[in-house]
């Protein structure tokens, strides 16, 4: 799991805090559910993919 991801699931868990405070139930449960999954490893990076290919795009 890449820095970026572990640093979204930790925004998601810091989110979910601050909703459950708000008294939204279910919105912190769906941001806990992704940062599950961006912990878990089922979700893959292409932050860098992505970047790559727009940049090749733009000196075409």
């Amino acid at each position: 799991m890449s820095d970026r991801m572990k640093k979204q699931a930790a925004k998601n868990r810091d989110a979910a805090r601050e909703v459950r405070n708000r008294g939204n139930e279910e919105g912190a449960r769906q941001l806990e559910r992704r940062a599950d999954e961006l912990e878990s490893g089922r979700v893959t990076d292409v932050t860098d993919s992505v970047s790559g290919l727009i940049s090749w795009a733009f000196r075409r």
